[in-house]
């Protein structure tokens, strides 16, 4: 599985709502204008285009590009996707100024009778090999298996609460392959009871200053794409993220590096904070440093109470860590530069 750090815009393609008969009537959309050259400036370009639902013959893909900057990039991607009857939906260009690298994010749609998707690999290969791309990545979510993650968690529920029920409600395209802990939780619980009705693995691993078990949960987590912690308050060691190799996403509170130690929201809201926030980052070694994902931010005011605070709190992190996953498996991150992301 591809690194892949990042956040920056929302997607950029509307869905319309048309009957089957309307769809039939209506033209695809209109084709990628062609782009030859890019200016060594700042952009930024967001290229959206409107259609109705795409025939059901149809299927969507997704593919992201990160290579040298060059002549022609954005006409030969294009070109890729046209050449085999694919038609690109949305498409977001971003070269930062003096760096002499370019990033993209398409969503295009076609037919996979008539462009396979090993062709479709091979294509995107050559592509690749062309322009020296240090990360190019196609993703065919209706075809290819679903990101497998384990969640690790600690004695705070509502993260993992909630990308329980975002998984079961679809809303996160994960399989939850087991829920690691080092707070043990007894069986008439929601988070067991939920875990046992869907037959997902949940593992207590008690844990102390000398021993943080990381060599059973290499075991338990090795067949995985991606970690997440959710609220996990046991800090991974260097060896533990060299050894695992994929991707970690964090969520902390966004009260950091203001209010540390235990219990922050308590020492927030006695002084007064006017804005709260949460923030999703990648983990490295340094810690609570790793590339940004996403950040969420509100307003409280003395109306609030601390019930009320807290409360605000823990809604930004569960928002923010589902927003970041999210943004994540449809391969809307990338890396950039050495401790930053881009987010399309």
């Amino acid at each position: 599985m591809a690194t892949v750090y990042a956040v920056e815009k929302e997607p950029c393609y509307k869905d319309g709502r048309g009957s089957a008969e309307t769809e039939q009537r209506t033209a695809m959309a209109r084709r990628l204008p062609h782009v030859v050259g890019l200016t060594k400036m700042c952009r930024n370009r967001k290229i959206s285009f409107k259609s109705l639902d795409p025939p059901s013959s149809l299927t969507h893909g997704i593919h992201v590009f990160y290579c040298p900057d060059a002549v022609g990039i954005v006409a030969k991607l294009s070109d890729c996707i046209a050449s085999r009857g694919g038609n690109i939906l949305a498409a977001d260009v971003f070269v930062p100024e003096n760096k002499q690298v370019f990033y993209s994010r398409s969503d295009f749609v076609f037919d996979p009778v008539k462009w396979p998707r090993v062709q479709m690999e091979e294509d995107f290969l050559k592509l690749s090999q062309t322009f020296n791309a240090i990360r190019s990545v196609v993703r065919v979510p209706a075809l290819d298996p679903k990101y497998k993650i384990a969640v690790l968690a600690s004695k705070q529920d509502h993260c993992l609460v909630d990308l329980l029920h975002g998984w079961q409600d679809g809303r996160l395209p994960v399989d939850i392959t087991c829920v690691i802990s080092n707070h043990y939780r007894g069986s008439n619980t929601h988070v067991i009871r939920f875990l046992e009705r869907h037959g997902i693995p949940y593992h207590y691993l008690c844990t102390t200053k000398e021993n943080k078990r990381e060599g059973e949960m290499l075991q338990l987590v090795q067949n995985t794409d991606f970690l997440v912690l959710a609220r996990y308050m046991q800090i991974l060691s260097g060896n533990f993220l060299r050894s695992y190799g994929n991707d970690i996403i964090n969520i902390h509170h966004g009260l950091l590096p203001s209010f540390k130690g235990g219990n922050p929201s308590k020492q927030a809201f006695e002084a007064g904070v006017k804005l709260i926030g949460a923030t999703s980052h990648f983990v490295t070694e340094e810690l609570d440093a790793g590339p940004i994902i996403e950040q969420m931010i509100e307003r409280v005011s003395h109306r609030d109470n601390l019930q009320s605070f807290v409360q605000k709190s823990e809604n930004l992190e569960k928002q923010c860590l589902s927003k970041a996953i999210r943004s994540y498996c449809e391969l809307r991150v990338l890396p950039y530069e050495e401790k930053k992301t881009v987010v399309f």
